[in-house]
């Protein structure tokens, strides 16, 4: 069943989908980690692939960046191509000095100022929830493999810049977010209305109390610790 946003059929879908931001994520990690990957949408330049790993099929698609673009196709994945689970990969910006650049922060909530979920479903609610299996696979898949991360509430903006002055210490001290993205929280609120699974895990690529971040291409290619923790995941839960 096709969309106006995804040309795949149903049956070219995986019930498990691992969901970066960028496009180009997507495709590298098709073609690093997936055996006998096929692109299945090209639409929009939004690439999606479906393959094999470790003999499971698993589908990598990206989701673009901010709550609506997440809103668009997570719930046609879920409410479309009735897929079961989603977890996002992707980068954060650090609120805390707790984090540093390159550290995995694998959100067991997630905190926003949006109005997707009013808009999406009535929900007034401003905190969502990963799955918490889901979650705790994650956590101790990144454990296993000794590899820092750290867990906490996060904040997901619709915004990257500001022209206001905006007091992200404010926002750690009285919500107790750690770092931030743009796309979590819609897919958490998506998942939780079509009574599936997501959950979100993240990789520092900016610190703004240390003025840090990474390039473009780190960004693209340089998260490899966080997709293959994400695959271990999708592969426990693959059909």
């Amino acid at each position: 069943m096709a969309t106006v946003h995804n040309k795949a059929s149903k049956e070219e879908v995986a019930s498990v989908v691992l969901m970066p931001g960028d496009p180009l994520r997507a495709r590298y990690i098709a073609e690093k980690y997936l055996q006998d990957a096929a692109l299945i949408n090209d639409v929009r330049g939004m690439l999606a692939y479906t393959g094999s790993y470790r003999g499971k099929r698993i589908t990598v698609m990206a989701s673009g960046m901010g709550c609506g673009s997440m809103g668009i196709y997570s719930h046609e994945l879920f409410n479309k191509y009735d897929v079961e689970i989603i977890i996002r990969t992707g980068s954060c910006g650090a609120y805390t000095m707790d984090l540093a650049l390159m550290d995995l922060f694998i959100p067991d909530s997630c905190w926003s100022q949006s109005a997707y979920a009013s808009i999406y479903s009535g929900c007034t609610d401003d905190v969502v929830y990963p799955d918490p299996e889901l979650w705790a696979d994650l956590w101790e898949c990144a454990q296993q493999k000794k590899l820092a991360h750290k867990k906490g509430c996060l904040h997901t903006s619709d915004c990257f810049y500001y022209k206001k002055k905006e007091d992200k210490h404010l926002i750690c001290e009285e919500k107790k977010c750690l770092a931030v993205d743009m796309e979590s929280f819609a897919l958490l609120h998506n998942a939780a209305i079509a009574q599936k699974k997501a959950a979100t895990i993240l990789t520092v690529s900016d610190h703004s109390l240390l003025k840090e971040k990474l390039s473009a291409a780190q960004r693209q290619s340089g998260f490899d610790e966080m997709i293959e923790v994400t695959l271990d995941v999708l592969w426990k839960h693959a059909k």
